[in-house]
């Protein structure tokens, strides 16, 4: 079982003035997540694909503002 990672310490650690950027990944059930790091945002999705695009239509398509990530993630709500 791999690692979840806390998104609540990346928001912690985040600048409020930093644009909207979100992390892609699977949680530890194996859904698709997408997560703004500030926690202002974020989903389940069925796909990979449909996180993806999500968190890319919510930063505007800038570049880098999506990282996918090869740990599990956590949603928080």
């Amino acid at each position: 079982m791999s690692p979840t990672m806390q998104v609540a310490a990346i928001h912690a650690e985040a600048p409020a003035s930093d644009a909207a950027r979100f992390i892609v990944g699977q949680d530890p059930q194996g859904h698709w997540v997408a997560i703004e790091i500030h926690g202002r945002a974020g989903g389940l999705f069925r796909s990979r694909k449909a996180a993806v695009e999500y968190a890319e239509d919510e930063t505007d398509h800038r570049p880098d503002a999506v990282l996918l990530s090869g740990e599990r993630i956590e949603l928080r709500i």
